[in-house]
């Protein structure tokens, strides 16, 4: 796991990870340069449990610090956990159990339950369904590369013996170095999905999901450029320079920010059925941004519905 200033809620991070049965483990965690209390947080609890063993960096993003903690690893299974998510109860031990139990299987997933900084659902994710048996995943036809893929970054396992052949993560890949590693990984072996829900995800309003999403998108794009070239027997050195280009933008319009990701939870929640927390956010929307037309249509829609549900309701 790498993290950066999250010193808030890595406690239940760490005890979902530590707290997990039916394997052993060493609980790597990379500290990016934080300057909140993370670091010494991590100090804390690794005197504590001798398992969790701390390493701290100068800040360089995400990817140098899972490239740092898997250099680090020294098991032939690693699994993966981002700062601030849960691992849910079986999640390692059922995962191990397949990668065990098939050695032509490069790498798992599990169904993830995403939820807002409060707790409240989102949606889950638990895949297209085509890889509940362990498969070859690759296909270009596909919108995405792949006929089905890893639900979540922080919800995948991987042989270490497959990730050393695929070459690891990759530094020119500041966004999406999960789903370029993903690509690799489905070329050295297959993919299975488990479909329990393993894996609880929080989005915030702030999340780089929102805030830099077109650098995200063209990461994407390039990580699937990559891969046909590779596929094509060609190098994909061109891709890669051009995916090193592609960093974080300032963000100029942090209202617009806000506004997009209060928006983008609203309508999560208005879909499953939690109309006065999506209220809440389509309000902060409106507060950032009060010209913006569709939080006020979504705002009106949960305030009809719930007002049109309560007599029913008290009957």
């Amino acid at each position: 796991m790498g993290v950066f200033n999250g010193a808030d809620r890595l406690p239940d991070t760490l005890s979902s990870v530590l707290s997990q049965t039916g394997c052993e483990l060493e609980f790597i965690v990379v500290d990016d340069g934080s300057t909140d209390a993370t670091g010494s947080l991590l100090d804390e609890w690794a005197k504590t449990d001798q398992r969790l063993r701390v390493i701290h960096q100068p800040n360089a993003g995400l990817t140098r610090a899972l490239i740092a903690g898997c250099a680090a690893a020294s098991a032939p299974f690693i699994a993966r956990q981002d700062a601030g998510d849960i691992s849910l109860p079986g999640r390692l031990h059922l995962q191990l159990r397949a990668l065990q139990q098939d050695t032509t299987i490069s790498f798992v997933s599990c169904a993830t339950e995403f939820v807002e900084p409060e707790g409240a659902f989102l949606f889950r994710n638990a895949g297209t369904g085509r890889a509940a048996e362990a498969c070859d995943v690759l296909d270009l036809r596909e919108k995405f590369g792949m006929i089905d893929g890893p639900s979540h970054h922080g919800s995948v396992m991987f042989s270490r013996e497959h990730y050393l052949r695929a070459g690891g993560y990759r530094p020119e890949f500041y966004f999406g170095q999960d789903w370029d590693l993903w690509f690799r990984l489905a070329q050295s072996g297959k993919f299975q999905m488990l479909p329990q829900t393993f894996y609880r995800a929080t989005i915030g309003v702030g999340d780089i999901s929102t805030t830099q999403k077109p650098q995200q998108e063209r990461i994407a794009a390039l990580s699937r450029e990559a891969l046909r070239l590779r596929m094509a027997g060609q190098s994909d050195r061109a891709a890669l320079d051009e995916a090193a280009q592609v960093r974080p933008q300032r963000i100029c319009g942090r209202r617009h920010a806000i506004a997009s990701g209060s928006y983008f939870l609203g309508e999560c929640l208005r879909q499953s059925g939690n109309a006065p927390r999506a209220r809440q956010y389509f309000f902060q929307a409106l507060r950032s941004e009060p010209w913006r037309l569709k939080p006020w249509i979504r705002l009106l829609q949960t305030s009809v519905f719930s007002r049109a549900k309560r007599p029913a309701e008290s009957l």
